[in-house]
């Protein structure tokens, strides 16, 4: 690991620890970090690099037809559509968390396509660049896969 030393204003740097106080981060040098693999992560969403990334958004359920177009959305893309959970608020709301992999360009293009919808209210996309990850070797009903870690392996 590599020490650097920075300028910061006093401002900047109160907002800094209130940041790191907030999310019980030990130093600062943590707190950094984390900002900045965000930041880079945020960055790699606009790329053709491969993710893993969460889309999550509330919608009305009541709105005509949306609960099928959103479904369709996610089979239409179901080779970034790993797997989605759905969580019923109220009488009129609806939670839906979809996990997704692919390429980070195409995964923000259907998380777009996803929260545009009318009817959504809110949505949100996580993206964690594949790269920020450690290649696990696992199993699959007696054999085994590492790699890359994309699954292409069965393609």
């Amino acid at each position: 690991m590599q020490r650097v030393t920075i300028s910061i204003d006093d401002d900047l740097l109160s907002e800094l620890d209130a940041f790191a106080g907030e999310r019980g981060y030990a130093s600062r040098s943590e707190a950094l970090r984390d900002v900045v693999r965000d930041f880079l992560a945020s960055r790699a969403a606009d790329s053709d690099e491969r993710c893993v990334a969460t889309v999550s958004y509330v919608y009305d359920h009541e709105r005509r037809d949306l609960s099928r177009r959103l479904a369709q959305l996610h089979h239409d893309h179901h080779h970034l559509s790993l797997a989605t959970l759905h969580v019923h608020l109220d009488h009129h709301d609806c939670l839906e968390i979809g996990v997704l992999r692919g390429k980070a360009s195409d995964v923000r293009a259907l998380a777009n396509a996803v929260t545009s919808q009318t009817g959504v209210r809110h949505g949100r996309l996580d993206v964690i660049p594949e790269s920020r990850l450690p290649h696990i070797h696992h199993e699959h009903g007696g054999h085994s896969h590492g790699g890359d870690g994309r699954g292409d392996e069965h393609a």
